[in-house]
This record gives structure tokens, C-alpha cells and sequence, in this order.
């Protein structure tokens, strides 16, 4: 039995199927295909029931894949404290990255730890979506806001903080709004990865909702904050965003006497697994990297 087949075998069930498996192991269908069928050969037992729509596990590959992933688990396990006795990081890391944060920041904080690492290979996928670390073979994943995924365990990164932000020709044009009621009369550039196309804020009697006339949505933060900058209207975005074009005047902060929610840049990593030394070594480097506060705040 070898163990490049156990490993096919966890993925397919893992990810639900043998497409997602080969993408999260980075072969073709065919060999994760073979290999589970060489596994199947190997045990003389059929542990996965196939039809054109789904997979499904036996009563056999039910008792097999608990001991499996258990297996694989220990083995991973092992390699990553073999890697911190011997201070050295290798392999692959697979990281599901937010756009905007990750073109403007990760990427540049990662590439000093890659040329410290040599034998590291880190595959950055940048995508606002939401996605299922463990089903999708990520080790990690790197979002801002809250976690909202039980399974998930997640680590501190940096603060974060949004701001109601317009470009001083809209203010201009439109007159800056002084309250949180005279947010309604005014064109708002929603970020619509969060599910709802409303802001709330954060008073001293609690949380309350703006519903804002909405001229422009969209799920990426770069294509608001430029909005901003055009004189579109106002957005609610994060500072890790707009902290640039903030202190070079581009934009202006605007303050209704609320403040929206404090929230967290954060990694998590599917819970029941031990991290890898690799993961927190570069969890340790980004917080070194972003500080706190966060560099991109400063000068605001």
C-alpha cells in the first residue's frame, strides 16, 4: 500500500470529489483516479461508491478514512517538527488571499520570507470569496472582519479599522454629511462580499443601519476605493485600503459622530490540524511585517 494512494483517498473524500482533489494536490483527475483504484487494488476492498453525480463512501472506506486522515495528520505532524528542530522551512503552502490585501500587502511581506526560506513554495490565490479551507486544500487563509467559520482556528494578524471615506471633489459638489441621517441622501459604493448592501455604525447607544442610495457595488475593494477617487460617492472601507490616497489628501475621512465596528486581519487554518512550522513562522513574520498598528495607518 503506498501512501501517495491514502493521500488520494482523504482528498477525494475530503473535497468531495476527484476534481477538486486533483486541484487541491496538483495532479490531473487520471492519477488521483489510478491512485484510488490502486489503493482499492491494494486493500481488496472498494472504499468509494462512484456514480456521475457524486462519491460516496462504503461501510469499508468509512473504517478506512478515519484511520487514514489520522495517518496523514501524524505524518505532516511529524515533518513540521522535524522542520522547527532543524530550522529550516520547505515545501508547499497553499494560501487563500482577500485582492486588495493581498496585492497591496502580503505579496510584499511575503517576498523577504521567501528569499529567507529558499526551499518554500507558496501559492498565493487572491479571491474576495469566501472558501472552504479544508474541502479546497488551502493551508491557510488570510481575511478581514470576523471568522465565521467554526472550523476554522484563526490567529491575530493586525488590527483594522474602515472609515467613511469621498473624494474632496464630491464633498465638494454634494456637502459632507454631519450626521448619520444625512448618510441616506447621499451615493454610496457598497462592498457587497459582506451580504448585505447597508452600513452599520457604532453609536453610544449601540449599533444602528444606514441604507444608503447605492450608485455602485462590487466585490472588490480597489475598484471602490477608485470609484471614490472619480467622485462617485462615499464607501465604507478599510484603512489598509484607502490609508494611502487618506494622508496624500486624495480622499477625505468623513465623521458622522459613529464609527464602524473594530475588526481583525487575521489567518486561520482548518481546526483539528496541528500548524505546520512553516505557517507559523510566516504567521510571526506578517504581524512583525504589518505592525501595531499597521503601517498603512500611519500619518492619518
Amino acid at each position: 500500500m503506498k501512501l501517495e494512494g491514502v493521500t488520494a483517498f482523504v482528498s477525494v473524500i475530503e473535497s468531495g470529489s476527484i476534481s477538486l482533489a486533483a486541484r487541491r494536490l496538483r495532479l490531473s483527475k487520471s492519477v488521483v483516479s489510478e491512485r484510488l483504484s490502486d489503493l482499492e487494488r491494494d486493500l481488496g476492498a472498494k472504499l468509494v461508491q462512484r456514480t456521475t453525480r457524486k462519491l460516496s463512501l462504503t461501510e469499508d472506506g468509512a473504517a478506512f478514512y478515519e484511520r487514514a486522515a489520522r495517518i496523514l495528520r501524524e505524518i505532516e505532524d511529524a515533518r513540521a517538527d522535524l522542520q522547527e528542530r532543524q530550522g529550516t522551512l520547505a515545501g508547499a503552502l497553499r494560501l487563500s488571499v482577500p485582492v486588495t490585501f493581498g496585492r497591496m500587502h502580503v505579496g510584499p511581506a511575503l517576498y523577504g520570507f521567501l528569499a529567507a526560506h529558499p526551499k518554500l513554495e507558496v501559492t498565493l490565490v487572491l479571491d474576495d470569496l469566501r472558501v472552504d479551507a479544508a474541502a479546497e486544500g488551502y493551508d491557510a487563509v488570510i481575511r478581514h472582519g470576523a471568522v465565521d467559520d467554526s472550523r476554522l482556528t484563526a490567529w491575530r494578524l493586525a488590527p483594522s479599522r474602515r472609515v467613511l471615506c469621498a473624494s474632496p471633489a464630491y464633498l465638494a459638489r454634494c456637502r459632507a454629511p454631519a450626521t448619520i441621517a444625512d448618510l441616506k441622501d447621499h451615493d454610496a459604493l457598497v462592498y457587497t462580499n459582506r451580504g448585505v448592501a447597508d452600513w452599520t455604525l457604532i453609536g453610544p447607544d449601540g449599533p444602528e443601519v444606514v441604507r444608503p442610495h447605492v450608485k455602485l457595488q462590487a466585490n472588490n475593494g480597489d475598484l471602490l476605493r477608485d470609484a471614490a477617487l472619480a467622485g462617485l460617492g462615499i464607501s465604507l472601507l478599510p484603512l489598509f485600503a484607502v490609508g494611502p490616497a487618506l494622508a496624500a489628501k486624495q480622499l477625505v475621512a468623513i465623521d458622522v459622530g459613529l464609527q464602524p465596528a473594530a475588526e481583525v486581519i487575521y489567518m486561520a487554518h482548518p481546526d483539528g490540524r496541528m500548524a505546520s512550522a512553516k505557517l507559523r513562522w510566516l504567521a510571526d513574520h506578517l504581524r512583525k511585517s504589518f505592525g501595531d498598528p499597521p503601517y498603512w495607518e500611519q500619518g492619518i
